[in-house]
């Protein structure tokens, strides 16, 4: 059997659709990982996690342009920061970032680390969500 050019295309078309029909059904089935603040590690570095907790304190940078609440769940607390883009969502949703100090929270943020802290940077307006 020769392989020609129009069979080698013909491959990678079916070849090509059959991956894209399965992130399709997989997809919805991924889910972020829920993890305890003190489970949190260097090694998550740029990876997607959820955590729940009491929102304890909420500051905001010189030019309002960006929030730091810091999330506490009992093992540990972490920064949460919450950047323009994020804070328009909120702000277009009718919530004011103010009111979720004292409040326990549900955050899904990416891990991140400034000056040799761990932080998590919120992903979405719609990623955090009074429990």
């Amino acid at each position: 059997m020769e392989i020609t050019d129009d069979k080698l295309l013909k491959i990678a078309l079916i070849t090509s659709l059959i991956g894209l029909i399965g992130l399709i059904i997989f997809t919805p089935s991924i889910e972020v990982k829920k993890v305890e603040i003190q489970d949190i590690n260097r090694g998550m570095i740029d990876e997607e996690v959820s955590i729940e907790g009491v929102v304890s304190d909420v500051k905001s940078s010189a030019s309002k342009s960006s929030y730091f609440l810091t999330v506490n769940d009992g093992t540990g607390q972490m920064s949460l920061i919450i950047f323009e883009s994020q804070l328009a969502q909120l702000e277009d949703n009718g919530i004011d970032i103010e009111s979720y100090k004292g409040k326990k929270v549900n955050v899904v943020g990416t891990v991140t680390q400034y000056n040799s802290q761990l932080e998590l940077i919120l992903s979405s307006g719609d990623d955090i969500k009074m429990v």
